[in-house]
């Protein structure tokens, strides 16, 4: 075991973030509203494709999803599995209707469709979603970076305040154009963190590259499908739950169809969806992998959780537990050079996903809110001053969530508002299933009233199966979720008026 040397860390930092700001940089040389919207739909879509690997992955899924194996084994695969089905969804049903449409922001769509009422609370959800997500997971980031400096020597709050301006900062001239070459440079040094660890760990365990897989495969983490149809990682509920998921969380985000929107046409947004499918499958892979190798090494080597302070003596585990075995690995035991990766690999799969936030919630905000689409009575320079303050608006709100949240400092209140996220997103699968498979009109000014009941129900829903029938809906709470959305539209309809074209 090693202390990681302070100094190496504020270098990995500063050269990584100077790379950050060159490629934003090269990517914000005469940009315009274009560029920060959609790129002026340039984009290679095998750039994109790549960097929607990392985009994905963000700081909180680098650092848990291996340590969540010594739990739920390779339990997460069905529903990595059930995210290539959402991705055909979204290419041959989603893309064509943005595309078709050509839209900037993608809750357009509700208005035409719907009404004012239903728009703007899609847009609504999405901002609630994306604020609150974004802000736990560059919160848990900033925890980990704050616990490599020596105690006591920089406040929590400092590292928040530098970690949103740089953020803030690489952004705020390219937008989206920027975080599209940036996610690149996320993809590629997670990658790197994530195979120089195998590597590292096979080469002290002394194992071949197969001789690893076979150690692997016959250790006890190894089991990819539960079959208990009680429990939230039932192999049925989390594949079901997979294609959802990404459906909403990728087709129905706006951060994320964002990027898909700057290709040049339908063909290549296509073909970025597509590829992204088949390599999202393979990374979750290589992730659980470290996992498993991970949870050897350490009963090998260092005599188990409890023997690097990660359980208490009876070999108990938390959640929160688990989530510092990567960190407490790569950081301490296994050299400077896979600490080093590990930090940025850390910091890459962060950066971006925070700018990613920033620039898709100012998005949102101008187009859906602003309604720069339809305002003739600003001017370009009135525009850019709007979407510029609004940038540093949601910076600012970022750093005073994740303030309140170090303040808390209550697992507890942090995974209340992680679920709060996730709960949000059921109302946009509702809304858009109902627009796309129904033709029914709806009165549209008591959908607002759907949006916030349907949540509510999934809760007490889940609460009440939890408590009295020993059944966990885990991720497919949000297919519900979806459901009492849809019936709720159903419900307020209006009976006997249709539209004749869905768009």
């Amino acid at each position: 075991m090693h202390e990681f040397p302070l100094s190496w860390l504020l270098i990995a930092f500063t050269l990584y973030t100077c790379l950050l700001f060159f490629v934003s940089w090269l990517t914000s040389r005469k940009a315009d509203s274009g560029s920060y919207f959609l790129g002026n739909k340039k984009s290679p879509w095998y750039i994109v494709a790549y960097g929607m690997v990392g985009t994905s992955i963000s700081g909180v899924t680098f650092i848990s999803v291996p340590g969540n194996v010594l739990n739920q084994n390779f339990y997460y695969m069905p529903l990595v599995l059930g995210f290539v089905l959402g991705y055909i969804v979204i290419a041959q049903v989603l893309i064509p209707l943005y595309y078709r449409m050509n839209l900037t922001s993608i809750y357009t769509y509700l208005e035409h469709r719907f009404g004012f009422f239903t728009y703007k609370t899609g847009a609504t959800v999405f901002m609630v979603s994306r604020i609150l997500g974004a802000a736990v997971r560059i919160f848990v980031v900033v925890l980990v970076l704050h616990t490599f400096l020596p105690e006591g020597t920089v406040p929590f709050w400092v590292v928040s305040l530098i970690f949103m301006l740089l953020i803030f900062l690489y952004t705020f001239k390219g937008g989206v154009k920027t975080i599209i070459w940036t996610d690149v440079l996320q993809t590629t040094f997670m990658l790197l963190a994530v195979g120089l660890t195998i590597y590292t760990i096979a080469n002290q365990m002394e194992w071949s590259a197969g001789e690893m897989l076979a150690e692997v495969n016959k250790s006890v983490f190894s089991s990819w499908l539960d079959w208990d149809w009680g429990s939230s990682t039932n192999a049925i509920k989390q594949f079901i739950a997979g294609m959802f998921i990404t459906i909403v969380m990728t087709g129905l985000d706006q951060e994320m169809m964002q990027k898909n929107l700057s290709c040049k046409n339908i063909g290549e947004a296509q073909k970025n969806i597509y590829t992204t499918s088949i390599t999202i499958v393979v990374v979750n892979y290589f992730f659980l992998l470290l996992g498993a190798v991970l949870a050897i090494y350490v009963s090998a080597q260092l005599g188990g959780m409890e023997g690097i302070g990660l359980a208490d003596a009876e070999g108990v585990f938390t959640k929160a537990q688990t989530d510092k075995l990567f960190p407490t690995i790569a950081s301490q035991y296994l050299g400077l050079g896979v600490g080093l990766f590990f930090i940025i690999g850390l910091i890459s799969a962060s950066y971006p996903s925070a700018g990613g936030a920033l620039t898709s919630l100012t998005t949102s905000f101008c187009i859906d809110f602003v309604g720069f689409n339809n305002r003739d009575d600003l001017s370009e320079a009135r525009k850019k001053s709007i979407r510029q303050r609004a940038h540093g608006g949601f910076a600012v709100l970022f750093f005073v969530i994740i303030v309140i949240l170090n303040i808390i400092n209550n697992q507890t209140v942090i995974d209340l508002v992680y679920l709060l996220a996730a709960y949000t997103y059921g109302p946009l699968l509702g809304f858009f299933a109902f627009g796309l498979l129904t033709n029914l009109k709806v009165k549209d000014k008591f959908i607002p009233y759907v949006a916030i009941a349907s949540p509510i129900l999934c809760y007490i829903l889940d609460f009440l199966g939890n408590k009295y029938l020993n059944f966990g809906f885990g991720f497919s709470l949000l297919i519900i979720n979806g459901i009492l959305t849809f019936l709720g539209m159903y419900l307020f309809r209006e009976k006997g008026k249709f539209v004749k074209d869905k768009f």
